[in-house]
This record gives structure tokens, C-alpha cells and sequence, in this order.
């Protein structure tokens, strides 16, 4: 039997990588249409942001993401203050 290291194993990393942080730029599927979930939430969160501008429905993934993020930004300004 032979012993199990962590790099043989990710679950058992306690410090795995992580993809949340990789910039939009460098995604591989980046140009494809945003998903389903990203349009409901860019059309959500430019709703309450009041900038409708945000939202157009053929924008790609990672523009997409961009967008989300930036209005999550200023949500959280908006209510933080």
C-alpha cells in the first residue's frame, strides 16, 4: 500500500489552488457567451444599481464577470455607507 501525498490527491491539499481569483482575461472559455446564471445576475444587480446600461445580453463570459463584479463593488459601497 502506498502512501497518499497531498499533490496526489486535491482534496487532501489543505491549501488548494484556486481558480476564483484568475483574471477573466486568461480564461480559456472567456469569449464564449455569458452563461444562463451570469445574464440573471448582471440583469439582477444592474437592476438594483440603477445602471441598466450594464446589462447586454450578448456579452462573454468574461466581460460578463467584469461587469458582476464591479456592480457587486458598488452595491456594497452603496449600502456600506
Amino acid at each position: 500500500m502506498t502512501k497518499q501525498l497531498h499533490t496526489d490527491n486535491p482534496k487532501l491539499d489543505p491549501d488548494p489552488p484556486t481558480n476564483l481569483e484568475k483574471d477573466p482575461d486568461e480564461w480559456v472559455s472567456g469569449d464564449d457567451p455569458m452563461t444562463g446564471a451570469q445574464s440573471s445576475y448582471l440583469k439582477t444587480l444592474s437592476e438594483q444599481a440603477h445602471a441598466p446600461e450594464q446589462f447586454e445580453p450578448d456579452l462573454s463570459k468574461a466581460e460578463a464577470s467584469r461587469r458582476i463584479d464591479a456592480l457587486k463593488h458598488q452595491l456594497e459601497r452603496e449600502r456600506g455607507a
